[in-house]
């Protein structure tokens, strides 16, 4: 299993940034899917989760309204796109496939003017 995260980068609060996720090694359009953060001093935590046929998706109450999660079962990619960002998005973000438990490298999202 590979998951490599992409996409990460320094944006202005009330910005947008679309996280990518390229998974190989297993076969991707039959697993949940999701992306986790975690901000210095603190826990990982969930953001967001997408069922296999990307049917049913789910939100941490931080993002709800703000991040789509969303993903491309012919290219094994799961995107995560994030818009009104404010500085308490600043994290760094992973993609997870929990069936496996297995993370991504993680990519740094910094909001900040």
């Amino acid at each position: 299993v590979q998951l490599v995260e992409s996409g990460g980068g320094l944006v202005q609060p009330g910005g947008s940034l679309r996280l990518s996720c390229a998974a190989s090694g297993f076969t991707f359009s039959s697993y949940y899917m999701s992306w986790y953060r975690q901000a210095p001093g603190k826990e990982r935590a969930l953001v967001a989760g997408i069922t296999s046929t990307g049917g049913r998706t789910e939100y941490a109450d931080s993002v709800k309204g703000r991040f789509t999660i969303s993903r491309d079962n012919v290219n094994n990619t799961v995107y995560l796109q994030m818009n009104s960002l404010k500085p308490e998005d600043t994290a760094v973000y992973y993609c997870y496939l929990p069936r496996f438990s297995s993370w991504g490298q993680g990519t740094q999202v910094t909001v900040s003017s």
